[in-house]
């Protein structure tokens, strides 16, 4: 029958599988192998891939499926989510289809079912979570949790096993059209978050897949697929923690490529990447997945690979296990390198055998699998769906400016009369990223409905007032422009109905899409960050009315708005950022708005100045920011970690370890205290700094972060439990380390609320001044004095057995 591994082969990271994969292995035929590495896409319609049309153009159609898959298959690519089907007629199918399988092919091993489960299951009528970005702003990895968990569940109920999320891809530059599939810019922030959805989901009985692996954001000038020219302490520090966590903490079965080249090389076709990080430094057993097409990008983007043949032996080479979407390269061409002697057919039986040991994880290899009943009534958007998504919308929301206008319900009275306009005010799909089945897939079928409930702001705000106890203003709509286009036919219409209002809510921002359909998402990148067509305007033209303004922001990335926030002339009373909430977003708001909800988001990316300050991350060293040696200023209107509440919090009484050895743990306290009148929640940030490094060190970086909800008055000592590994870099051996030397650590409300502030003219101890005033922007936030903390002993040498995680304890305080 087939090739049997030598055990002693010179192939690298061969699995260790169980007797019956080893055994089921041993009888199959070359053609058997290949099936079992390959998707099929059923049904191929629209644009939801890269060169989609172009790149499938040569696949068998699905009504030769007995033919295609007459040695079998791996995967059934996006069964429920390449176009509307009802849920149930369509698991009945599956069900049926896999028992074909089980029947009729020789070996009888069902196919495993992937979907995209960025927002939530991306399948008709399934319910539609808050953005990746959200989840960032959330802060908050145990309701991300509970949300993968819920996901994961409804995947279960149809068959599916596979899941194509979180992304882990560090955020650099917000002009590239994924930041919204994104979670933040800071690496443990993306790994604590990324990780808990992980674990939610694969606590379900579902495999997540880590995207994109690795340095995909990092494409220059933040265009898709752009070359990525990050150096190797770079990748190392920034881009492969997230992944790292995700591996090591969270077990995740599966990880997807990245389309981009790094410094020249692709990274599909990258061993010591694929095999080298993934599996001989950390350990990585599951598969890893090809993103869409990538592998015969090798040949018809990168240039690197002359034919299919040997774009599929670069990429097997390399590590890559399974060809998706469906089988191009890996089929026939693959097989050729093989017969042909060009190829050891040992590379084949490696992504074999992690490909049948998934299955066999998955229970796909069980008699029983796919013979009971398929669900004959799936509920694919219960209550504890909306509850899950309101909640975590609700933590997300990230209030930037308040006049005193916010709450709209302060004093228990609502106004009379409010003017609620603007181009994402009515409208639904405002509400849901790029990777939501409504805009991702629905967008090619007009006609059908969403599928389920997802109230936009306007409709939310017309039983907001009454749910919160108040009484219900008159609401006024009117769109007053589109999210793109230049007409400003709306404006005298929105004008009017802010004239007459007491108070104006204008909700502008994006509408997510693909490749040009839309202002982000993939494919979307864009050189201003501008908000799009003449949006800017329609707020100028409501601020002129005199009627206090409300700017509600609904985008998938972060805007130049400093016109909005600082501006000198008139600007809105109040602004909330919003980044594509989900279902609940539009509840979530309105909650807000009234004062139901205290917002206690944070932004997860820093708010750029201006397109021309980018690539900006707020993890630089001191000449990454504002100083005398450059009349340029970087620094961002609302920097990392930013958010406003109805309510106060201060820090007191920081204590931290004054010395611990390098490899060691320590600990921080410190006392927040609600000061204010009303209850809120409140996301405690601890933050750091190498004074001395032996490479260029960031001014400030994240060590931890937890929330705590405290009644007005009350009081909590909150004490963080710190690896000395979270101040790692990798030094100049390219080792990552926790060299000796002092510290500082400080609590405080975002990256730059800190009692120390260099000036500018300090950053080069007043050799160069320059003559271009540099003017200091005053940013709201409380901050802890920094404490000098001394790590002692030789340098530690980090390892995958070090602690990665923070522990964040909380204890009420009662008074005396």
């Amino acid at each position: 029958m087939g090739h049997v591994p030598n055990p002693g082969s010179a192939v690298p990271a061969m699995p260790q599988v169980s007797e019956r994969v080893r055994a089921l292995h041993a009888q199959m035929t070359l053609e058997e192998k290949l099936a079992q590495i390959v998707g099929y896409w059923l049904d191929q319609n629209g644009t939801v891939a890269p060169m989609q049309s172009e790149m499938a153009s040569g696949q068998k159609d699905a009504g030769l499926l007995t033919e295609i898959t007459q040695h079998g298959i791996g995967h059934y690519t996006r069964v429920y989510g390449t176009r509307p089907v009802d849920p149930a007629e369509r698991a009945a199918w599956l069900w049926a289809e896999q028992r074909r399988l089980k029947r009729e092919t020789r070996l009888g091993i069902p196919a495993l079912v992937h979907e995209e489960v960025l927002t939530g299951l991306a399948a008709w009528q399934a319910a539609t979570y808050p953005t990746p970005l959200a989840w960032g702003a959330a802060f908050d990895p145990a309701l991300v949790e509970e949300a993968g968990h819920a996901i994961g569940e409804s995947m279960r109920e149809l068959g599916i096993h596979q899941g194509l999320a979180p992304v882990l891809d560090v955020i650099r530059d917000p002009r590239w059209g994924r930041v919204d599939e994104c979670i933040g810019e800071d690496p443990y922030l993306v790994g604590t978050v990324g990780t808990a959805y992980v674990r939610g989901m694969q606590s379900a009985g579902a495999h997540a897949t880590l995207k994109h692996f690795v340095g995909y954001s990092g494409s220059i000038a933040g265009r898709n697929h752009a070359p990525v020219s990050a150096g190797p302490r770079e990748i190392a520090d920034v881009y492969l923690p997230p992944f790292e966590m995700a591996v090591l903490d969270g077990n995740v079965r599966s990880v997807m490529n990245s389309y981009a080249d790094i410094d020249g090389i692709p990274v599909v076709s990258n061993p010591d990447l694929l095999t080298g990080v993934l599996r001989e430094r950390w350990g990585f057993t599951g598969t890893v997945v090809a993103d869409y097409f990538a592998v015969a990008f090798l040949e018809v983007m990168h240039a690197i690979a002359a034919d299919r043949g040997e774009a599929a032996s670069l990429a097997l080479q390399a590590g890559l296990d399974i060809e998706l979407p469906t089988g191009d390269a890996y089929l026939e061409p693959l097989a050729e390198r093989v017969r042909s002697g060009a190829l050891d057919e040992a590379y084949v039986d490696r992504a074999v055998l992690r490909a049948l040991a998934q299955k066999e994880e998955l229970g796909l290899l069980e008699p029983e699998a796919f013979e009971d009943e398929p669900p004959a009534n799936p509920q694919l958007d219960s209550p504890r769906h909306q509850d899950i998504a309101r909640r975590l919308a609700a933590k997300s929301v990230v209030l930037l400016t308040n006049e005193g206008i916010l709450p709209l319900g302060a004093g228990g009275s609502a106004p009379a009369r409010v003017a609620v306009v603007g181009p994402n005010a009515a409208r639904p799909e405002a509400l849901m990223g790029c990777y939501s089945f409504v805009n991702h897939v629905l967008a090619h079928h007009p006609g059908y409905e969403m599928g389920f409930d997802i109230p936009s702001v306007a409709e939310a705000l017309g039983t907001a007032f009454a749910d919160a106890g108040l009484t219900q203003p008159e609401l006024v709509l009117a769109e007053g422009c589109t999210p793109e286009g230049e007409d400003h036919d709306g404006f005298a219409e929105a004008v009017a109905a802010a004239q007459g209002a007491d108070v104006a809510v204008v909700v502008v921002g994006d509408q997510a899409g693909l490749f040009g359909r839309g202002t982000v998402g993939e494919g979307n990148d864009v050189e201003s960050l501008d908000l799009p067509g003449v949006q800017r305007e329609l707020v100028g033209a409501l601020v002129a009315t005199g009627t206090p303004v409300v700017m509600v922001l609904l985008t998938g990335r972060p805007y130049a708005i400093d016109w909005a926030l600082d501006g000198s002339g008139p600007r809105p009373a109040a602004v909330l950022q919003a980044f594509f909430p989900g279902e609940g977003g539009g509840l979530a708001i309105a909650d807000v708005l009234t004062g139901r909800v205290n917002p206690s988001g944070r932004m997860p990316v820093s708010m750029p100045r201006s397109s021309g300050s980018l690539p900006y991350s707020y993890l630089h060293p001191i000449l990454g920011g504002p100083s005398d040696v450059t009349a340029t200023d970087s620094t961002p209107l609302r920097p990392f970690g930013f958010g406003l509440s109805y309510t106060s919090f201060a820090y007191s009484d920081l204590v931290v370890t004054p010395s611990v050895a390098a490899g060691g743990t320590f600990t921080a306290e410190v006392t927040v205290t609600n000061t204010g009148d009303v209850a809120g929640e409140h996301v405690v940030q601890l933050f750091g700094h190498d004074i001395v490094g032996s490479v260029a060190r960031p001014v400030v970086q994240l060590l931890g972060y937890g929330r705590v909800a405290l009644e007005p008055g009350a009081a909590t000592r909150v004490t963080f439990t710190v690896p000395t590994a979270r101040f790692a870099f990798s030094d100049r051996r390219m080792v990552r380390v926790v060299e000796p030397g002092d510290v500082e650590v400080w609590v405080g409300s975002h990256a730059e609320a800190s009692a120390a502030d260099a000036s500018a003219q300090e950053t080069t101890g007043g050799a160069i001044t320059s003559h271009k005033e540099i003017k200091r922007r005053v940013i709201p936030g409380v901050a802890t004095p920094r404490t000098i903390m001394a790590i002692t002993g030789a340098a530690h040498e980090v390892t995958t057995a070090d602690a990665r995680l923070v522990g964040v304890v909380a204890q009420p305080l009662v008074d005396a």
